[in-house]
């Protein structure tokens, strides 16, 4: 917008400009200010300041409008920016700002305990060394009782060959139920207690199968295992009615034949001579059980 000047040809009177001056024409009250003109003159350069603010500060809103969207969208990362808002993640997918999420490990387990049985049931597994002063150490037997207390038995002769069908280790009908089953090693210790003797043989075969075998064959009316004397323990059970026993374990058969070294002829009724045979069976299955822990104990820490 422009304005006209006002009294001929002196320069316009701007009361906002420095150094302009008010024109006057010398004339006395006449040549008076034409105050209309210049009330007009200020109302429009008032008119146009407060335009040039509004204006101002729509540009100004504007541009800190911009900014802040800029700064927003900064925020969001680059790689989000210039994504529609069909391509973000639903309000279920954002992971929830105040919760913590949980480790995650992979599933482990523990190897699989060794069964000492495993060892003590093929000739492959059971590799220890083997003997009849193996199984059966030291001199004698203290033996802890499953019903409390415990027991000494004196320990006699050991005896250990590899001709399982001996006649001077074991009955000929014996002999021939371990031969038959591939028997490869037959061993016997005795021990006694208060005029009551047993003699253990422990018959030795490759598998567990063929030890199981054997002693679902044998009949211990009259396959017998033969007593062994020496050292402490007198002749017993040559002549006399005995107690008798088989069983088995893994690749091992194991017999007893317990009795009275007075040769008197065992009943039922004699507590003594059952005792002896059943600790010595127990003994001798934890003997062998011993021997399994022991392999799967050391192939454990391998």
């Amino acid at each position: 917008m422009s304005f006209g000047q006002q009294g001929g040809p002196q320069s316009q009177w701007d009361p906002w400009k420095p150094n302009s001056q008010q024109p006057w024409d010398g004339s006395g009250g006449g040549d008076t200010p034409d105050w209309a003109a210049l009330a007009e003159a200020s109302e429009t350069r008032n008119k146009r300041r407060r335009l040039f603010l509004i204006g101002g500060g729509a540009v100004a809103t504007l541009a800190i409008g911009t900014a802040v969207a800029m700064a927003v969208v900064s925020a969001n990362g680059d790689s989000e920016s210039n994504k529609p808002a069909s391509s973000l993640p639903a309000t279920a997918d954002i992971p929830s700002a105040t919760g913590t999420a949980a480790p995650s490990f992979e599933p482990t387990s523990a190897p699989p305990a060794l069964d000492p049985k495993d060892f003590i049931s093929s000739k492959s597994k059971d590799t220890s060394p083997l003997g009849a002063s193996i199984l059966f150490p030291g001199t004698q037997l203290t033996m802890q009782l499953t019903s409390g207390g415990s027991a000494v038995y004196k320990k006699g002769e050991t005896d250990d060959t590899k001709n399982c069908a001996s006649t001077g280790v074991v009955q000929p009908s014996l002999g021939k139920i371990l031969t038959a089953n591939d028997c490869t090693r037959f061993m016997r210790v005795s021990y006694t207690k208060g005029g009551v003797s047993v003699t253990v043989g422990v018959a030795v075969f490759d598998t567990e199968a063929e030890a199981t075998k054997a002693k679902g064959q044998v009949d211990t009316q009259k396959d017998i295992v033969k007593s062994l004397s020496g050292g402490a323990v007198k002749p017993f059970c040559n002549s006399a009615v005995c107690r008798t026993t088989a069983n088995s374990y893994g690749r091992y058969a194991y017999f007893t034949v317990a009795g009275f070294t007075s040769g008197k002829d065992v009943t039922t009724k004699d507590t003594a001579v059952f005792s002896i045979s059943d600790n010595l069976q127990e003994f001798t299955f934890r003997q062998i059980r011993r021997r399994g822990q022991a392999q799967a104990s050391a192939a454990a820490n391998e």
